[in-house]
């Protein structure tokens, strides 16, 4: 075991180690090492208290204004309150039954002050916050330890204060900091003039000036993005490696008496990835590629050519996806498209055909035996399913590609138990309708070979979007039901969004928060936020109200299965006008009728959500609306959001939008990639040079030496990346 490996517990001791290991899951040396300052304040320069988040854990450095001890009424106890200042904005500190604080904190002091942020009577404050005092005649030496340099400002919790946090730091560095390895190889280091690890460990904790902060980040960032991609190009090049079965396309057989049926040209952006996929299938190794594009691009199409050329083949294929509603959709889908051809072996059916069969979990007995039958003897050519593909009895004859719709839903290991069904890999094709910038893509999904769709089909119309605002515009809202009733009278069908289904047990309100709402939001809103809009409350309201005696139905995951196919089967036929859904209709579902769509409550929705969302009208020859309807206020972060997904239709930008106002690390997640995100210092959307570069070069190296065996450093880098869980997906086929 290396030095940084070593537990806190003999750099700290037992209970400084077991408050760093609970609150900030901080267990080695290394871990400390790799905790690095959020940011860093100068002596005299204050931290701006406007931007301050209410919820959030913030250390800062501001200066007392006025301090008063407040006697409780009618009882004993008193509450001591203090107001800090950065000369603009003000902040209260509040202690309970510690008026003997007063002597520490006197008025024109400055000091750091670490709590969690809270409302009181609209007002944000910290409750019995810890603090250091940096006066020069402070008992605590905390201004002396800091003299001459920046203060580092560090990812804290309440039980381990920014300034605790900078004495662990410390010893650390005074004592393993020369035992550091260098996992960057030596020419890399020369080629792109990066100081050593152990240097910028140094001036990353402990920086005197601007420019060594600067430094120390430049070479952490490099780390960063050159150990995750050489992860990434070690699994690549072992899927490479993998035997498969070539899947070369037939002339004459079912693909071409498909296309020869198709009433439309493919656009180039289809032949294109279908050349790729193509030759993919050709190979006999495994193909692994992502099929990214925007809503409404034809992936689906593209996925079922490949499943087409695998039967030619004389394989079988399966589209796995994430809900009944969207596999029972894409089974409609592909056997509308394909007409006789989908009846192979069936009455009336095409002499070139094979049977398109659905497995989904809530089918009655009798229908899932002939489905696994059909799979099992090699019938069933193309298999659409849910989470029931991949139960343990569930077998196909010879299964040559799996197709993953929208792959961020489904956790790793249930991809890799439907691809190991196959007696050799079979090839991958994984689909998203989410538009991922290229660095993410490299990131995130680094192991697999890109293919995008920017182009739409001809016959697709555009689609309209706006803000509604509820509140200040009532009459906004008025008129949006008029376009819904003016929509339904041309003979067209609408959607309704609500955040919730409405039959759940009430919640308590802290918890009802929509994981997407700015905690800006939140805190202008105070704590009288009403509930997010229901399905149920809204399908009532409109039948009774603004749409009385139109046809409207209501969609969610809670139906009964045949209740849910039942409502998409009626409205896809025309006979609803309106249905009233929850998100259960974002992906998959495809009515050309459909013009316009009303998301109620739009601000508790993620950017890429609506993107997805509104792709699900325009999908005919008329034209799409869009309505975002909030109660949110104009200067709020929630309306920008939708100011912007009003503005353009490029999924592409907005999902850049998305990741700017989002954590990088909830994009890098393992349930993305099946890689620990450790993304510190390096940002995915301005880093992208450093992460194509180090892509290249952690590809060079890994053809070079796969083992890793002459950078014994980047290996253990490497193996601190990835705990146990993650090591095992990453050798996975």
């Amino acid at each position: 075991m290396g030095a940084l490996d070593e537990p806190l517990t003999k750099l700290v001791g037992d209970r400084t180690a077991k408050v760093l290991a609970d609150s900030l899951k901080l267990r080695t040396v290394g871990d400390l090492l790799h905790h690095y300052p959020r940011r860093y304040v100068e002596r005299g320069q204050l931290t701006s208290l406007d931007e301050l988040e209410v919820d959030e854990h913030v250390t800062v450095l501001a200066r007392i204004e006025k301090v008063t001890l407040i006697p409780f009424r009618g009882r004993k106890g008193d509450r001591l309150e203090v107001i800090v200042t950065d000369g603009r904005s003000r902040l209260t500190l509040v202690f309970f039954n510690q008026g003997w604080r007063q002597k520490d904190l006197r008025t024109g002091a400055q000091g750091l002050f670490a709590g969690k942020v809270g409302l009181f009577n609209r007002t944000r404050q910290l409750a019995s916050p810890d603090y250091q005092l940096l006066d020069e005649d402070a008992d605590s030496g905390t201004a002396r330890a800091f003299a001459g340099r920046l203060i580092p400002v560090y990812p804290a919790s309440a039980q381990m204060p920014s300034w605790k946090l900078v004495k662990c730091v410390e010893v650390a560095l005074d004592t393993h900091l020369a035992e550091v390895g260098e996992p960057l190889p030596a020419e890399l280091r020369a080629a792109h003039g990066l100081i050593s690890l152990s240097e910028a460990l140094e001036l990353v904790h402990r920086p005197r000036t601007q420019a060594d902060r600067e430094r120390a980040q430049d070479r952490l960032r490099w780390d960063e993005a050159f150990v995750l991609q050489v992860a990434l190009a070690q699994r690549r090049a072992a899927d490479s490696a993998l035997p498969a079965t070539a899947r070369h396309r037939r002339a004459d057989g079912l693909l071409d008496a498909f296309d020869a049926r198709l009433p439309f040209r493919l656009t180039d952006g289809q032949q294109k990835v279908c050349a790729e996929i193509f030759d993919d299938l050709a190979s006999e190794h495994p193909m692994h590629r992502l099929l990214q594009g925007e809503v409404g691009s034809g992936k689906t199409l593209v996925a079922l050519r490949a499943m087409l050329g695998v039967v030619d083949a004389g394989g079988q294929a399966v589209m796995l996806a994430p809900t009944e509603v969207l596999a029972q959709q894409h089974h409609r889908s592909v056997v509308e498209m394909m007409g006789d051809l989908a009846e192979g072996g069936m009455l009336g059916g095409s002499d070139l055909g094979t049977k398109v069969v659905l497995l989904t979990g809530s089918m009655g007995v009798p229908a899932r035996r002939q489905a696994m039958l059909d799979m099992a003897c090699g019938d069933a050519g193309i298999t659409v399913g849910t989470h029931a593909l991949i139960e343990d009895k569930v077998q196909f004859q010879d299964l040559g590609l799996v197709v993953v719709d929208e792959q961020h839903r489904f956790g790793v290991e249930q991809r890799d138990a439907l691809r190991a069904k196959g007696e050799r890999p079979p090839h991958l094709l994984v689909m998203t309708a989410t538009p991922i910038p290229r660095t993410v893509a490299m990131t995130v999904f680094g192991d697999l070979e890109t293919s995008v769709l920017d182009q739409l089909p001809a016959g697709r119309s555009p689609i309209s979007s706006h803000v509604v605002p509820a509140v200040e515009k009532p009459n906004f809202l008025a008129r949006t039901w008029e376009r819904v009733r003016e929509e339904v009278g041309k003979g067209h069908q609408a959607y309704v969004v609500c955040p919730r289904i409405g039959d759940e047990p009430e919640e308590p309100r802290k918890k009802r928060k929509s994981a997407d709402e700015d905690l800006e939001d939140v805190g202008a809103a105070g704590d009288d936020r009403r509930p997010p809009l229901s399905v149920v409350e809204t399908a009532e309201m409109l039948a009774k109200g603004p749409l009385a005696g139109l046809r409207i139905e209501i969609l969610h995951g809670r139906l009964a299965p045949d209740a849910k196919d039942d409502v998409m089967k009626r409205f896809a036929a025309g006979q609803v006008d309106v249905l009233v859904a929850t998100t259960v209709i974002e992906v998959g579902v495809n009515v050309p009728n459909s013009t316009v769509m009303v998301i109620m409550d739009a601000d508790r929705f993620g950017v890429s959500q609506l993107h997805q969302l509104r792709g699900r009208v325009g999908r005919g020859s008329a034209a799409g609306l869009c309505l975002l309807v909030t109660d949110m206020p104009a200067a709020s972060a929630a309306r920008a959001r939708l100011d912007a997904v009003a503005g353009t239709l490029d999924g592409f930008e907005l999902s850049r939008i998305d990741l700017e106002q989002r954590r990088e690390g909830d994009v890098l997640g393992q349930a993305q990639s099946g890689v620990k995100s450790s993304l510190k210092v390096l940002s995915v959307l301005a880093d992208e040079e450093i992460i194509a570069t180090a892509r290249e070069e952690a590809t060079r190296l890994v053809t070079a030496d796969p083992d890793l065996s002459a950078h014994p450093d980047l290996r253990t880098a490497l193996e601190s990346l990835l705990d146990e869980d993650r090591a095992e997906y990453l050798e996975k086929g």
